[in-house]
């Protein structure tokens, strides 16, 4: 187990990003792996990571077991299984900062594209969760989360046109992520990520998971679902731009 006071300064804050996500805010988990790969590398960072998402994933699914879109879930799911193995076979040939500026610029598009219908007089059509689609963006979303561990803006930018209750859009992505999480625990067992120092430190870790979680559910379901819509359109313009920064700095 890592016992450094300087790694868990900064693991501490980025599982409490982690679970606030978790619980519905959508997109502050995105700053965890860049905050703790300041103390130890990417690889190890992610590989702590997956299980403390695993038990934050027991909280929140049991949080909205009864307030998720069975849909969604089942035209993603098929396809993000692909997009992980794709990441899995790939990893050594695609550039994880390209994909992160990619999604980047994805993400900000998006975001202000739709911030600015919703703010006109006749409000944007509601979209459906149709196969087409959702096949594509669920192959983003499991190719991202594996390459650069930014599965969630491409879900947003599925799912959030689709102006689901506050309630349902937190359960359908608790519910699918979940799964996406335990589908990617094979390829980082075969990729030899699960050390035991990586668990050990992983299992110190699970007390703040579980509290930021469930602080994360209770905080989110004081916000009306009009502005938690809002907010969430803003966070994914800050993130989509953070992606941005570290992407370019990257390759540059």
């Amino acid at each position: 187990m890592i016992t450094d006071p300087l790694f868990f300064a900064a693991a501490i804050p980025a599982v409490i990003l982690m679970g606030l996500a978790k619980g519905g805010f959508s997109g502050l988990g995105l700053l965890a792996l860049p905050l703790m790969a300041l103390v130890v590398s990417p690889v190890q960072s992610a590989a702590i990571l997956l299980p403390i998402l695993i038990v934050q994933d027991v909280v929140t699914v049991w949080a909205y077991r009864r307030t998720w879109d069975r849909r969604n879930v089942m035209i993603l799911l098929p396809s993000g299984i692909v997009g992980i193995l794709s990441g899995y076979l790939l990893a050594a040939k695609v550039s994880d900062e390209a994909v992160t500026l990619a999604v980047g610029v994805i993400s900000i598009a998006f975001a202000l594209r739709r911030l600015r219908l919703e703010r006109r007089a006749t409000p944007p059509e509601v979209a459906k969760a149709d196969v087409p689609r959702g096949l594509f963006w669920g192959w983003v979303i499991g190719f991202t989360s594996m390459i650069a561990h930014a599965g969630g803006p491409p879900f947003q930018i599925y799912v959030m046109p689709q102006r689901l209750p506050r309630d349902v859009f937190v359960g359908t992505g608790a519910v699918f992520f979940a799964l996406n999480n335990w589908i990617k625990v094979p390829p980082y067992m075969a990729l030899g990520q699960f050390t035991t120092e990586n668990l050990a430190t992983a299992g110190a870790l699970f007390p703040v998971a579980i509290a930021s979680t469930w602080a994360g559910v209770l905080l989110v379901r004081r916000v009306s679902g009009e502005r938690f819509y809002t907010l969430v359109y803003c966070l994914l313009v800050l993130v989509g731009a953070k992606l941005i920064v570290d992407g370019a700095l990257a390759l540059l």
